[in-house]
């Protein structure tokens, strides 16, 4: 591929998620919640309940943020929280499920038909093509926030400076 070609392809990609940041902000509007609040809610659907450390660790926000993100969330019936069996200290975030659905797919509903029908425009080839460069991408993010999220620099095998 030159150098052009990859240039362009950069450039679509780059394009491609600065249009996803303008959805998810255009949605959270919709559902009434602030930024990208209801990305967060997938998390919560995809994997399930969880307590505030897990959630913090799993999106990279502080437990100060995640405090105030599920405090959003509980004031529009969209998780509850409860205390651990085993720990009165540790709490549970428990999404409600069907509140979410019927907040959020209504909001997806003519984007998902349209990106549907668009990956079944493509032959099963193309659909190879596309799916494997998503999950290399993926992979590629992956490490890429691992790096940034890490004390330890893998790049340079140094530990990046601690903050005083």
């Amino acid at each position: 591929m030159d150098q052009e070609e990859l240039r362009r392809i950069r450039k679509l990609s780059q394009q491609y998620a600065f249009t996803s940041i303008q959805l998810h902000e255009a949605v959270a509007r919709k559902a009434g919640l602030p930024g990208t609040d209801h990305k967060y809610l997938g998390f919560l659907l995809e994997k399930g309940q969880m307590t505030a450390g897990e959630l913090s660790a799993l999106t990279g926000l502080t437990t100060g943020a995640v405090t105030g993100l599920v405090d959003r969330f509980e004031k529009k019936n969209l998780v509850k929280r409860h205390f651990a069996a085993d720990d009165r200290r540790k709490v549970i975030i428990v999404p409600h499920t069907e509140n979410i659905m019927e907040l959020l797919v209504p909001l997806y509903e003519d984007f998902r038909s349209k990106t549907e029908k668009l990956i079944a425009s493509f032959s099963v080839e193309e659909s190879k093509v596309i799916e494997s460069y998503f999950s290399k991408a993926i992979e590629i993010m992956n490490e890429a926030t691992t790096v940034l999220t890490s004390d330890t620099d893998t790049t340079n095998r140094t530990s990046s400076p601690k903050k005083k």
